[in-house]
């Protein structure tokens, strides 16, 4: 009789905990990743530069890099694109056939540029006037975009996933500089700044840069679960490398870094392919110049890139042992439009910009601005920029559509509630640059009406936001929703 109580005692115990353990036991963990080819036709206009040029040669091809991740009760998707800067009207659109096409909320897809400045343009003429066409390569870019993830959708299987940090300071510095000869600090608008972005190297009249830098790698890794690296996804505060033939599309070091990162880790020749990722943090103020090195070393073609992407492949390679990797893991993602107001030419500038005295003495860049300021008679009062937020167990993401600087990210990084936290700058959107309020009072090319193009404080609020969506995806993680 006590026998039979007990197991009529335990199977009452086990029936009341049944749907929850019965819910634990079939939640598995699943990844999949996919790389898309957006490779523009040859004639297309390569951006980046002061004036574009088209395209006439095709050295290494563009990618749209996509990662699919599953925890058994949402899914997220991560697609970085080889391109300067993508609109939101084009992330909208590949956002939109993503979710009819797997379900995947359009909250939970964060899709980025990379800042490669040899790829053709996927955004408008004036980066806050959302366009109400998209261009046939737009178009093209968004299905590709599509497709990418729905392959890694047909590719998820079982996975283990793990993330860490390591420092890469040699090749980050901030392009900023305060500096003492006045001829180097004149603007298109008449005005003299504070600061110059990228002073001659070497200068006597160098003084120190306006803002920090960023050295870390952030990186996510995830493999299979009989040990086959799936994707690795990484993130490095650090703008374009250059060294670019004229007319030649590259995907930069971003590119070389997903090769170098397979070759690092063993996973060539891979069925399904391994699909490395290098996304950009918050590098909108910094380069990798030394200025203070009056004469450095001169590089061939391609040669610096692949140099920094080598290096910074081989950083992550050397942390990747000590990576804890976990069977298991929740997911979540928080979104939210933050209404910022768009600036306007005063009637000082308009009129600055109507004027020509017939000397020539002009500032070189004026003609150019004078273009951009005209534009902004069409555009809004305000603009509601995109901002995300993913978590990743206990690695939280953020998502910017600006360049964005790295005083910012390390801000965020500093005021996380996550123990590790990474910002993807241009994502969702390019909005242009994102300076702090500082750095604004300080003047400089980030800061120009035409180069920036919100309201001052923008920075401040938008790292308030962030940070209310972290907030509750670590909540939410902490109560188990």
């Amino acid at each position: 009789m006590f026998r039979i109580a007990l197991f009529a005692a335990l199977a009452v115990l086990t029936a009341c905990a049944s749907p929850a353990v019965a819910e634990d036991a079939k939640a598995v963990f699943q990844a999949g990743a996919a790389a898309s080819n957006i490779t523009p036709p040859l004639g297309e206009l390569i951006v980046g530069n002061w004036q574009p040029v088209p395209a006439t040669h095709v050295h290494d091809e563009l990618h749209a890099r996509c990662l699919v991740l599953d925890d058994g009760k949402q899914r997220l998707a991560i697609v970085l694109c080889d391109n300067v800067g993508i609109t939101q009207a084009v992330f909208d659109s590949a956002k939109q056939q993503v979710e009819e096409a797997t379900g995947i909320a359009k909250s939970h897809q964060l899709m980025a540029s990379t800042h490669t400045h040899s790829a053709t343009t996927a955004r408008g003429p004036c980066k806050v006037i959302r366009e109400t066409k998209l261009t046939e390569y737009q178009q093209f870019v968004a299905g590709r975009i599509a497709d990418g993830v729905r392959r890694a959708v047909n590719q998820l299987e079982p996975a283990r996933i793990g993330w860490s940090a390591v420092d890469e300071p040699s090749e980050v510095f901030n392009r900023r500089w305060f500096v003492s000869d006045s001829d180097l600090l004149s603007n298109p608008f008449g005005d003299l700044d504070r600061v110059r972005m990228n002073p001659p190297r070497g200068s006597a009249a160098l003084d120190r840069p306006a803002g920090p830098t960023d050295p870390q790698i952030s990186f996510v890794s995830i493999k299979s679960v009989d040990d086959r690296p799936i994707a690795l996804l990484a993130n490095y505060s650090l703008h374009y490398v250059g060294g670019v033939p004229r007319g030649h599309v590259s995907a930069d070091y971003f590119g070389y870094f997903a090769r170098a990162i397979e070759s690092e880790l063993g996973a060539a020749d891979q069925t399904p392919p391994f699909v490395g990722i290098l996304s950009n943090g918050t590098s909108g103020d910094v380069n990798n110049i030394d200025f203070t090195q009056k004469s450095p070393r001169r590089y061939e073609p391609y040669e610096k890139m692949q140099e920094v992407a080598a290096k910074v492949a081989r950083r992550v390679s050397e942390a990747h042992p000590q990576v804890t990797f976990h069977d298991y893991v929740t997911l979540g993602a928080a979104e939210t439009h933050l209404p910022l107001a768009v600036r306007k030419p005063s009637a000082e500038v308009l009129d600055h910009f109507a004027q020509d005295d017939g000397s020539g003495a002009a500032h070189r860049r004026k003609e150019i601005y004078a273009e951009r300021i005209a534009q902004l008679a069409d555009a809004p009062n305000e603009v509601r920029v995109p901002l995300q937020a993913l978590r990743i167990g206990e690695l939280g993401i953020a998502a910017i559509p600006f360049e964005t600087f790295a005083e910012t990210g390390l801000e965020l990084k500093d005021k996380s509630p996550f123990p590790q936290t990474f910002t993807i700058e241009l994502a969702g959107g390019s909005f242009g640059y994102l300076p702090t309020p500082e750095q604004h009072r300080l003047g400089g090319y980030e800061t120009w009406l035409g180069t920036n193009f919100v309201e001052t404080e923008a920075s401040t609020k938008i790292v308030a936001a962030l940070l209310e969506l972290l907030k509750r995806l670590h909540d939410d993680d902490a109560t188990g929703n």
